[in-house]
Order: structure tokens, then sequence, then C-alpha cells
């Protein structure tokens, strides 16, 4: 039986209170820009364009740039309406768009795979053995962009949803981590950088997404319709930007993951929910783990329609959000 659950928002109000205070009301036109990202190297054009110094040399007036440990949690914040762009996962995106009905817009792409399946090697051999009773499991929220390869892969691999569904836990990356560290799961479904953490903590990378959904668009860049409409001129430049620190990673992928990892660990004190920032700085994240998570995700700027249609018409037959969800309005055609 497939879940209905169009109440994501409706829990996910839950995280209201865990953004960050004081952040002013709903901006107006003439107000600078609030923009957030996922603490996770899939927005590493995001650290790289605020590293170099572009977004201030592009004339887009940042005032806020605050780091969320899942997308989920950045979806809430432009729930509530306190971010005016983000980088975030498409599938939370999705989902503020079609369940809270936030009226936002996706103006390019980040990256495409980043999202895999690790284990304990000594209590899990093969994907298949995900379906043995015993075996203990853990994955994003559901509705997350990591739950979406969860789901395909049980498909691909002939598991019975209901069973793993059941047994599954769900818990943000860091403490998805510690859990299988600490023998409390023997396997679980991780967004990079994370995937790539726990396989250098001694676990086993069993699949990566693009072994499940071959050119799976992963994070892209958002932002509300109000910006979009008011302030066009603000929209284009962060979009050349956005590009510009892409193309800038793929020719200088030692450097990038460098300047990644700097600007992962001098956020680790301010994630939100402010809880996350400690477990984060436990895990001990390093330029090795940037770079080879780095290189496991295809870095570019373009969005597939058809693509992002299947992944949106998948979660609606998931029951995650309604039918009838169009990608082209969700796309922004400069």
């Amino acid at each position: 039986m497939k879940p209905k659950l169009y109440f994501l928002f409706p829990a996910i109000s839950l995280l209201l209170t865990a953004a960050p205070s004081g952040i002013a009301q709903k901006s107006a036109s003439t107000q600078p820009l609030r923009i957030a990202v996922e603490f996770m190297d899939h927005a590493a054009a995001a650290y790289i364009a605020k590293n170099k110094g572009w977004f201030r040399e592009a004339g887009i007036p940042v005032v806020a740039y605050d780091n969320y440990i899942t997308g989920m949690a950045l979806a809430a914040a432009f729930a509530r309406g306190d971010l005016d762009a983000a980088y975030l996962c498409l599938v939370p995106a999705v989902n503020v768009y079609a369940n809270a009905r936030v009226p936002i817009r996706i103006i390019d792409g980040t990256h495409k795979d980043g999202y895999g399946l690790v284990a304990d090697p000594d209590q899990v051999k093969t994907v298949r053995d995900l379906g043995d009773p015993s075996t203990r499991i853990g994955c994003v929220r559901e509705g997350g962009a990591v739950d979406i390869i969860f789901n395909r892969c049980l498909e691909k691999y002939g598991l019975d949803k209901d069973v793993v569904r059941e047994k599954t836990l769900r818990m943000n990356p860091p403490q998805l981590i510690m859990s299988i560290k600490t023998g409390r799961l023997d396997a679980a479904f991780l967004p990079e950088h994370y995937a790539t953490l726990a396989e250098s903590l001694g676990f086993q990378m069993l699949l990566e997404s693009k072994e499940i959904w071959p050119g799976y668009q992963g994070s892209v860049l958002v932002a509300t319709a109000e910006l979009c409409e008011q302030r066009p001129d603000i929209v284009k430049k962060l979009a050349a930007v956005s590009r510009r620190a892409t193309e800038w990673i793929n020719r200088h992928p030692e450097e990038a993951a460098a300047i990644v990892t700097a600007e992962l660990q001098g956020a680790e004190d301010r994630i939100f929910p402010i809880r996350a920032s400690r477990l984060a700085k436990r895990l001990g994240l390093t330029e090795e783990v940037i770079r080879k998570s780095m290189a496991r995700m295809e870095y570019t700027a373009d969005l597939d329609p058809g693509t992002i249609q299947d992944i949106i018409d998948y979660m609606s037959e998931l029951g995650y959000i309604p039918a009838g969800v169009k990608a082209d309005d969700l796309i922004l055609n400069f």
C-alpha cells in the first residue's frame, strides 16, 4: 500500500522553531538577499562563490548565509518565509512547492548524483541483505532526496517495500553515521559527503545513486517567485555566479575540495537546527573525504526537465505529493 504523506509539511512545522532567530520578515524588493545552503558538499558552488567573494563582486547583497542539516529543514525555512534563495536538493524543493504551496522557482541545477548506501561489511554483504528481517536500516525522513533513492533501490532489487520501510529508522545524516558507528544500524542511505565520510570510517559503499537512477537530479538553486518577479536582475546575477562557480569546480577539483572542506569546517558551529552542530563536529570531516565525495558527483548547472518530471511523478506515485505537479511550472526560463 502506498503511503499517503501529504502530511510532510504539517509535520515539518515541528522544525519551525529550529531556524535562526532575528531574521527579518519577508523581504521587500529593495532589501538584501537571504540565502541558505544544505550543510554538505552538494552546495559546493555556493561555498566556492562565497569564498571567492563572487556574490559581492556581482553586486548581490547577501546578508544571511545559513547552513541547514537537511533539505527538509531548509525547506521549512522557505515555508516560514525566512529565505529568498537557497541551494537545496530537488526533492524537498518540490515538496515545499507542492505540499506547503510555497511559490518557488528552480533557477539552475548544481549537481547530479550524490547519494549512497553504506553498510557494516561484517553485517551486510549485498544490497539484498536489506530484506533480512534482522538487518537494521536507516535513512533520512520520508520525502527527502535520499528517501527517493531508497525506495527506488528496494524496487530494483525486488525487496518488500512495506516490510523494509516499516523497520527503517529515520534520522538526519550525522545521526545515521553515529548510529552505524555505534552498532545501532547495519546500513544507511546517505547523501554525500556523508556517504563517503561513513566509508572513511570503515563502512562499505554498497551502492551509489547513479547505479539506481542514472542522471538523478541532486540539488538545485531556487528562489522565491517574489524575488524572481520583483528583482529579476538579482536572480540572473545569482544564476551567473552559480554557473561560474560550478565551472570553476570542474576546472580546479583539488583546490575546490580544499575550499569546500574549509567552508564546511568553518560552518560546523552554525548548523540549523543548532543541536545538529555538536554531532556534525564529532564526525571529523577531512579534505580527503571531500575530495573523494566531490568526485562521485557531476557538478553541472544544466537541468533536464524530463528527468525532473520523472522524479516528480515518482514522488506522486509514492504518495509524497499530489498528482499533477509540472516541472515546467517550477523551472524559471530566463
